[in-house]
Parts: C-alpha cells; sequence; structure tokens
C-alpha cells in the first residue's frame, strides 16, 4: 500500500532515484493489522520466557528464552541451552518418546520448523517454502505432528504431516479456507485456524477459529485430524490470538487463556466436550501459554506480573503456584560478557536506548531487560529487523565470544553513538560510549520541548508496564511529556484504572506523564482525547457492528465536545495510509473535514502511525482552506509490546514554552497556538520576517520579498529540506556536508495569503529512525497579505465532497438507537458542509 501512496503523491514529493525499501517484518503474510497478530500471536524474542512444553516424565520443561531453546529440571535452577541459532528458536514441543524436540525458527525472512534430536544435538528442518509455520505439536504416538502455516494463500491455517527420524512427509492442508460475509475490522474476511493440539487418543485436533465470529480471534472447535472432516464449537468467546489451549492427559478437560470479563489473561478450564468454564489463575497481569503435565499435576504457563516474562507451574488441585526461576545458564557456545555504560556531555552516566549485536548477528540484552523489536526493516541492510532495550546507564550483557556491535542512542538532540569489541570468551570487555548534543535553537527566552501524542502504556502486548517504567522508557529516549492513551482492545480497557484527572504520581520535574483517552470509533476516525480531568469517556467507540454501541452517535464532534468540556485538548491520529479520494471512494466515512470545519479539531497528528506525507496532503488541503491547523505528532506506541511501532516518542512534537519550570497545561496550551514541529528524527527551526513557527505575518496587498530563516540538526542524513507554500515547495534548500545540519538564510516572494512551513524527508527508511521514512515538518507560520483570508476553492471542493460523502452514509445508517441521534448527526454534518460552500467562494 506505502509504495502506491509515494504514486499518489508524486508531484509533491518527487525525487530521481530510486533506494531500497523498508519493508514490513514477515511481509509474506497476508492478514490485515499486523501490529496486532505479529506481537500476541507470532512468537518475539525476550530475555525472559516466551514459551514452554514438557518432557514425557513430568520432570522437566523444555522453554524458548532469549531467542534459543533451553532445558531445566522442576527442581533444578540451572538452565541448559539446546540450541543457539542461527536465527531465533521458539515453540518446543517434545515427542512422547523424549527423543525429539520440534520448533519454530526464524531466520532468513520466515519461520520454519525444525526438529532437534537430543541425543546428538542435531537439527534437521522439516519445512521449506519461505511461509510462516509456528506451534508445532507432536501426536500422542510421535509419528504425526500438527502445526500452523501460512503457506496456502498467505494466512494461518493448521496442517498435518507424519515425522519420522527428523523429516516430514504427508504434508496435508487440514482446514480449507472459508470466507466471511462479516463486516470484520481488525481481522480478515477469510477465517483463521490457530492453536492446535491433539486429543490424548490422537483422534481429534481442538484449536481457535473465528468462523462465524464478527469480533476476536474465535472460540474452541474439535475436528476429527483427517483433511476436510466436519468441525464443531465446543466454546464461544471472543479471543485474541493468546488463548493457545492445552488439553488434560486423562482426555476430560481443557486449559487455555482468556480474558473473559476482566483486562488481563488468566488460566481458565473447560471440559472438553463444552459446558461451563471457570477460572485456574487470578491477577491484574497475564498468565499465558499454559502447558498442562503429561502426568495431569501441574500446568506450566508464562507470566508478566513482574513486568518481564517468567515461567511459573501451578498444582492441579490445590492451585499453590512457584516460579520456576533461572538463576544459571549453561550455554553451548563459548560466551563472554559485554558491559555498557551511556553518559552525558557532562560524563555522567544516562538513561539511553541500547542495541547489542552478537557475531552471530542475533540480539543480545542483559538477563532482565525488555527487548523489543521495530516492525519493518531494509533486506539489503541487515538479516533481522532492529533489537533494543532501554538501560539505565549501564548495563551488562551475556554474549557470543566474537566482534560485539553497540549502538547507542537517546532520542533526537544528541548524535547516535556506536562502537565494536573484541568479546574473549570467559571475559568481560568494557565499552564507554559519550554522548555527544546537537544544538536545538529556540527563540529567546522559550525553549523546545518534546512528547508524544500518542503512547498506550498496556495494550495486550507481551510485558506488564506501569507509570514508573513508562516514565524511565520516556527517559531513556529523551521524552518529556508522555501522553499515555486508556484505549479498548476488544473487550478490555487495560489501563482504565490508572485514571485520575491529574498528572501520574510517577511523574518527574522533567517528565510529565498524563493518562488521557483514545476514542475508537475506527469508522469515523480515532481521536486522542488529551488532558481529560472528569472522566473516561464510555463507551470507548461507536459504530460497532451487533453490539450496544452500534450507532453512529455519539459522532466524533460530539466526543470532541465532551472532551473540550472537561479541559481536555483534541487531535486525529494516526491519519492515511494513501490519499483519500471523495470523488471514487463511496465508503468514505472518516469525520476531519467536518470537525475542521466545525472548529472542534486541536491539532492533527501530521506524523503518526500512518503515511507521513500522505497525512500532509491532506492537511496542506485544510490549511490552503483558511483552517489553522497545528502539527502534532504520536506513535500510537504499545509500550509494553515486545515487537512494536516505537518506541515511545519515535513520532513526536516538539512545544516552544517559556524557560521554565514544565507544567502540561503550558505545554498543550502552546501547542494548541501552533509553536510546535513534529518530527521522526530531524530538528527543525524556522523564521519568516523575524516571526517564529505558529506566528504570524501580516503585509499591504501586493508582492513581496519575505526573509526566511532555516535550520536543521539530524540523527541521520537528510535528502530534502525545503519551504513549502500554500501546498507547493516555495524553495529547495540545498543541503552540504554529511547532510545532518544546516542553518540557511534567504528570501522567498509571496503575493496572497496563506501559509508556509519547513519540512525534511528522506524517500526511503533511515536506520535507526525506526519508521517508514525520516519526516519532520514544523507547523505554519501564517502569512495574511492584505487583510484576504487564505482560500482556495479546489480544496474547499475536495472536502465539500468529502462530506456529501458523510451525510450519505449518515442517512443510510439503520443503527441508531432513536430518531433524535440521526437528527443530532445530520445537524452537525449539515453544519459542516455550510462552512465548505462558504469557503468555496
Amino acid at each position: 500500500m506505502r509504495q502506491l501512496i509515494a504514486v499518489l503523491i508524486f508531484s509533491m514529493f518527487a525525487v530521481p532515484a530510486a533506494f531500497a525499501q523498508r519493508e514490513p517484518v514477515l511481509k509474506q503474510i497476508d492478514v490485515p493489522h499486523p501490529y496486532y497478530w505479529r506481537e500476541m500471536y507470532i512468537p518475539q524474542l525476550t530475555t525472559g520466557p516466551s514459551s514452554v512444553a514438557w518432557t514425557p516424565d513430568s520432570k522437566s520443561v523444555v522453554f524458548s528464552m532469549a531467542g534459543s531453546l533451553w532445558r531445566q529440571s522442576l527442581d533444578s535452577a540451572t538452565a541448559k541451552q539446546l540450541t543457539a541459532g542461527p536465527g531465533y528458536d521458539y515453540q518446543p514441543d517434545c515427542s512422547p518418546d523424549g527423543q525429539w524436540i520440534i520448533f519454530a525458527r526464524y531466520d532468513n525472512d520466515a519461520i520454519d520448523l525444525y526438529a532437534l534430536e537430543l541425543a546428538t544435538g542435531r537439527t534437521a528442518q522439516l519445512t521449506r517454502g519461505g511461509a510462516v509455520n509456528v506451534e508445532p505439536r507432536f501426536s500422542p504416538d510421535g509419528k504425526q505432528i500438527v502445526f500452523v502455516s501460512t503457506s496456502f494463500n498467505r494466512r494461518f491455517h493448521i496442517f498435518v504431516a507424519d515425522f519420522s527420524g527428523g523429516a516430514l512427509s504427508n504434508v496435508q492442508h487440514l482446514t480449507g479456507e472459508d470466507r466471511t460475509s462479516l463486516p470484520r475490522y481488525y481481522y480478515s474476511v477469510y477465517d483463521h485456524e490457530i492453536g492446535p493440539v491433539w486429543s490424548p487418543d490422537g483422534s481429534e485436533i481442538l484449536f481457535i477459529s473465528n468462523r462465524g465470529h464478527l469480533y476476536g480471534t474465535g472460540g474452541m472447535w474439535r475436528m476429527k485430524a483427517q483433511p476436510g472432516a466436519e468441525r464443531r464449537e465446543i466454546f464461544s468467546e471472543e479471543t485474541t490470538w493468546k488463548a493457545r489451549p492445552d488439553w488434560s492427559s486423562d482426555g476430560k478437560r481443557i486449559v487455555w487463556s482468556s480474558y473473559a470479563g476482566r483486562n488481563w489473561h488468566q488460566l481458565w478450564v473447560l471440559p472438553a466436550g463444552g459446558g461451563y468454564a471457570f477460572p485456574l489463575t487470578y491477577g491484574e497481569y497475564d498468565n499465558t501459554a499454559p502447558r498442562w503435565s503429561p502426568d495431569g499435576r501441574t500446568i506450566a504457563f508464562v507470566s508478566n506480573r513482574d513486568g518481564n516474562t517468567s515461567l511459573w507451574l501451578q498444582e492441579i488441585p490445590g492451585g499453590a503456584q512457584r516460579q520456576l526461576a533461572v538463576k544459571e545458564r549453561k550455554y553451548r557456545v563459548p560466551m563472554g560478557r559485554v558491559r555498557v555504560t551511556v553518559l552525558d556531555a557532562n560524563g555522567k552516566p544516562t538513561p539511553a536506548r541500547v542495541s547489542v549485536t552478537g557475531p552471530d548477528k542475533r540480539a543480545y540484552a542483559p538477563d532482565t531487560a525488555w527487548m523489543h523489536a521495530d516492525d519493518g526493516f531494509t533486506r539489503s541492510e541487515r538479516p533481522f529487523e532492529a533489537h533494543y532495550f532501554h538501560a539505565r546507564g549501564s548495563a551488562e550483557i551475556a554474549v557470543p565470544a566474537g566482534k560485539v556491535e553497540v549502538e547507542v542512542m537517546k532520542g533526537f538532540e544528541s548524535r547516535v553513538e556506536r562502537a565494536s569489541v573484541e568479546v574473549a570468551d570467559g571475559t568481560v570487555a568494557a565499552v564507554t560510549l559519550r554522548l555527544r548534543p546537537m544544538e536545538l535553537r529556540a527563540v529567546a527566552g522559550t525553549r523546545w520541548v518534546s512528547g508524544d501524542l500518542h503512547i498506550h502504556m498496556n495494550y495486550a502486548g507481551t510485558y506488564r508496564n506501569t507509570p514508573k517504567n513508562l516514565v524511565a522508557q520516556a527517559e531513556a529516549e529523551d521524552l518529556s511529556v508522555i501522553n499515555s492513551l486508556i484505549v479498548n482492545k476488544e473487550q478490555r480497557v487495560p489501563d482504565i484504572s490508572y485514571f485520575t484527572g491529574k498528572l501520574d504520581p510517577a511523574s518527574t520535574s522533567s517528565t510529565l506523564l498524563w493518562h488521557g483517552q483514545e476514542f475508537h470509533t475506527s469508522s469515523l476516525g480515532h481521536l486522542a482525547l488529551l488532558h481529560l480531568q472528569k472522566n473516561i469517556l464510555l463507551p470507548d467507540y461507536a459504530d460497532y457492528p451487533r453490539t450496544a454501541a452500534a450507532s453512529l452517535f455519539p459522532s466524533n464532534a460530539t466526543i470532541l465536545d465532551m472532551a473540550h468540556a472537561q479541559g481536555g485538548v483534541a487531535g486525529y491520529v494516526h491519519l492515511f495510509d494513501e490519499m483519500p479520494d471523495p470523488a471514487k471512494d463511496a465508503k468514505l466515512t472518516h469525520w476531519l473535514p467536518a470537525d475542521v470545519a466545525l472548529g472542534k479539531v486541536d491539532y492533527i497528528e501530521v506524523l503518526g502511525f500512518a503515511d507521513h506525507r500522505a497525512t500532509a496532503s491532506v492537511w496542506y488541503r485544510l490549511l490552503n482552506s483558511g483552517f489553522r491547523i497545528p502539527a502534532g505528532a504520536g506513535t500510537d506506541a504499545m509500550a509494553n509490546y515486545a515487537a512494536l511501532h516505537g518506541p515511545v516518542g519515535l513520532n513526536r512534537v516538539y512545544v516552544r514554552v517559556p524557560a521554565e519550570p514544565l507544567r502540561m497545561e503550558t505545554w498543550l496550551a502552546n501547542l494548541r497556538k501552533g509553536r510546535t514541529f513534529a518530527t521522526n528524527g530531524p530538528l527543525l527551526d524556522f523564521s519568516l520576517n523575524g516571526k517564529a513557527i505558529g506566528e504570524e505575518i501580516a503585509l499591504p496587498a501586493g508582492k513581496h520579498e519575505v526573509r526566511f530563516s532555516a535550520a536543521l540538526r539530524s540523527i541521520v542524513p537528510i535528502e530534502h529540506l525545503e519551504i513549502v507554500c500554500n501546498g507547493q515547495v516555495a524553495q529547495q534548500l540545498r543541503l552540504s556536508g554529511d547532510h545532518t545540519s544546516a542553518d540557511i538564510r534567504g528570501a522567498l516572494t509571496l503575493d496572497k495569503s496563506g501559509w508556509c512551513v519547513l519540512r525534511a524527508w528522506n524517500q526511503n527508511g533511515t536506520h535507526p529512525v525506526l519508521d517508514l521514512y525520516p519526516y519532520a515538518t514544523t507547523s505554519p507560520i501564517y502569512v495574511t497579505i492584505g487583510g484576504a483570508s487564505a482560500r482556495s476553492a479546489a480544496d474547499a471542493a475536495y472536502f465539500l465532497a468529502w462530506v456529501d460523502r458523510l451525510i450519505a452514509n449518515a442517512q443510510g445508517n439503520t443503527n441508531w438507537n432513536a430518531p433524535a441521534e440521526k437528527e443530532i448527526v445530520l445537524k452537525q454534518l449539515q453544519e459542516a458542509r455550510a462552512v465548505w460552500v462558504e469557503r468555496q467562494k
């Protein structure tokens, strides 16, 4: 889609050459919303355990940890490493005779199944072809395996195969593929089947499927282990990728991970034939990936109760739990340690983002650190996506002996530092990196303060985040203002208990945290509601089909009024992946132009989890029509994810505030005044005739030469630095040297009212900016010539056609709870339409 976007807006962002493209991780999967299924379903690199299996004697377990497989006895604190690459190894399962372990390995841009022979340590590749193959499980007799693969139509379906001597044969697609007519949003129109497990007698497969489900990954189903066999649903539940059921050895019970009636996953148990379920565990954290021991006496599972993942055991019956902690690790390969220290400009230890890559090209982190992964990468630059962790100034990491690469980054105001070090077996190598700050100039008596307008502290991810840890993440990213937006994930609203309408107590004098809300009506466009002081607005969405919130009311206009009534600041988030075309798109339902016309939008995320150039193109049309809309930025970072669009502060807005102690109210007030620039790396400053960003120049009628000043500082080389006025490039500014710094003065000729911004951008991705491509823009400096208002009849006609689509959609909607709701919504839209009609004149 994003390659198409570049074509759609080529005239505004033309470049002469083609470069290697940044592309999504596991791009071969054709399932919508990859940021969900990748984190919640595909195995991820974590320093703690991520999945577990029992040995046949129920006396030890095999688990995935730090991208390798490990074995540990229940009466021991020592884990023995079974695999050490290449690639990352996950999701083990032991054969009934204890001779083999099958597992999933992420390598060569795919996930394939492998078999490990325990007696010899040799591995054999079981699948090929570049697909994603996960969740392998042995049959009770050890002669077959069942697994999930995308090899059929690039979607998740169940396969069965014969296994013998470390090889597969007779691979069969078990479940087929069905297309639904249900209006799903976060899930494919094609049903999936995941989480397969054999019945103890080997005759049936239990699995999760969303067949017939509108929301979630679906309920539990049973079928004979034969292609095309009849399937039946034994338990209907929403689920979201993490159910992963397991059968008790007696064949009577099923355990799985569920968030029914709560905000976190816990273990539940159900009769194998269906019936009533009840929870086995409780807590405000996740317990996932359960595996019942062969002797039926214990369930092993993964928990994030302490933040990171850990391995736990629960007695059945009885309920006693204990952690199976790893206090000693026995490695397969020679290992050393690297001690990384990060210093600020004054030589003092400082928090930072750290990436450590071993000689095997795998990522490493301290044993207790949260490992995070990028959501895309350029294949010609590296074999895997970038991984990183946050350090409080120093960290010690176990690494294979050999050459180790270290990269350190702290936000956008210091240069990225890198070092290589040789680590010998059994030794500790020290690396000290001192950050070099870049000057970020501001108007006298003011300073620039960065903030992220769109973060989710917890959002059904791998880890369990807290306000204190979120502040620490922000400090490592040199981010001063955190807007953590409370929002639903299906039926859950994970962070709702943190709302107070005040600064979170974890805030410091230099890092502020406020819990706001993302209002989640997908058809109308998502809203960020910052600085709410009274209550979260519930339900958290409208227009959810076949629910009690199916009505289009409350519209976004009504929600924006509610937010403003309690002191909130509100804007539209992650806007567009391509340029909307109201002339062709009869299903265009996004309310942005209506709410802008009604004067309800305080800012928009020009940089967000969307295409920045496509979003800017719509923003320019709004500015051309005379609306003064500040540039904001929000990452939409799920800060408790192991694999995310992030980290926090990836997309951030700098706000110019008085050089005095930081206050949230002052920062937001200046955001609304447009004293901002939005960026994912480049730092900008801009002035026209001495007027700063967000201010206005008033000139008499006629043609005028206007003096400008433009400044750039960047952590990566920048290809294009441009002044854009009224939607057109007014001047391309020449960059020299390494293209990371510029101070340029010059003149523009202006003869009509409007606006000008300074923007910097690259055509393609540039590491370590973990985004589609580097991009930054200032908010406008407004220009009024001869007292005339900025107007564009063509742009007003574009938005008028858009609003007409909204009116037609509302008129045709049949989900209103009462006629009065329809009247309110249509009245709002007609008022917006009248504004756009007037702007055409």
